[in-house]
Order: structure tokens, then sequence, then C-alpha cells
């Protein structure tokens, strides 16, 4: 629905990623409030929240947190940015941008939102891209489209989720649980398909 949205309904897409913002404020609400609605709401940590999206999820994450403090790390993944984030941007919080390696998300490329937004990203921040991937490599779309037959990326869609896994994974484990990550200071042999940028 959020597509065609934008695609269709000529919806400014920053009215989507302010509605999915919406959204998580109230599960945050609703989770870690006063009276949470889980059984086990207990279980979440407060002080250790973290979000990330893909596509127009990615956006919303920026979005989110400027809405919302409690976001404390956000990611986004092969999205375009909606939202202008102010000159004081997430208010140091860390933000990883991982996309696909092609004329989109390249550094100048033609996504020109990931280059208009990184100066404001203000806290730890990372620009990566990977080779062979398409717009749903970030996503489970990997995983479908091998099981349907359907066009993909050249990444294989175990890799795909592999790569994925890893680096999200890794910058959610540096920011939320303090644990360092030698994986996010640069290239490295286990992962040759990625590419950090320094614009």
């Amino acid at each position: 629905m959020a597509c065609k949205a934008l695609d269709e309904d000529g919806v400014h897409g920053s009215v989507v990623t302010g509605a999915r913002a919406a959204d998580m404020r109230f599960l945050l609400d609703r989770l870690t409030g006063p009276r949470p609605v889980w059984t086990y709401a207990g279980a979440i940590d407060r002080s250790r929240i973290g979000m990330a999206g893909h596509s127009i999820g990615g956006a919303a994450a920026a979005t989110a947190m400027l809405a919302d403090r409690r976001i404390d790390a956000g990611v986004n993944m092969d999205g375009a940015f909606w939202d202008t984030l102010p000159a004081k941007g997430l208010g140091g919080r860390p933000f990883l941008l991982l996309g696909t390696d092609d004329e989109t998300h390249r550094p100048g490329g033609l996504d020109a939102t990931w280059d208009t937004t990184w100066p404001a990203l203000g806290g730890w921040k990372r620009w990566l891209t990977v080779a062979g991937t398409d717009h749903f490599s970030f996503s489970d779309g990997p995983v479908l489209q091998r099981h349907f037959g359907l066009p993909a990326g050249d990444i294989p869609a175990d890799r795909a989720l592999a790569v994925t896994r890893a680096y999200v994974g890794a910058f959610f484990d540096r920011h939320l649980r303090g644990t360092p990550q030698p994986l996010l200071a640069g290239p490295g042999p286990l992962h040759p398909e990625v590419r950090f940028h320094r614009p």
C-alpha cells in the first residue's frame, strides 16, 4: 500500500515515513510504557532500542529517530530519504546506510538523498554498498525470489542474507551492546562484495 500511495496516488514520501514513525512510537509506548500490553515486555531493555528498515522502512527509521529519542540507533537498507534532517541531525545517534553498489547508492548516485543526508548524520555512521545486490537483496526478497524462480540480483540468496545479517548485526552489537566490531572498521576478506564509502 505504501508503494502504491507513492507511485500511483501521488502521496509524498514524508507522509508515509511519518505514519510509520508514528506507528513505531505507538509500539514503543505500548511495549515500554507504564502498562505494557505484552506479557514479556519486561524483557525489553528500554535503554537499548534500535530500528532497521528496508526501502521506505529504512527512511522511516531516520524519521522515527527524529521524533523519538528512545530509538538509539538506526539502519536504512536501500531506501531513499524523504525527510530532511535538521542541522543537529539525529542528536549524535549512530546510523548505518546499507545499499546496492550501483549507480543509485554510491556517493554521487541517482539517489541524491543519501548524499544530502550524509553530512547531517553527526554521530557514528557508515555508508556501505554491496556488489551484486538489487533493491530487494536486503529483505526476505532473495529467498522468495529463489523459491518462485523470480529475477534477482547477481548475489546468491544465501549470501545476500548472510551479508545483511552480518553488518546489521554488527552495527547493533556495537551500538546497543557495546561490543567492539572490527567488521565495521573497513573492507575485509570475508565480505569482499562490501564497499565502504567516505564521501
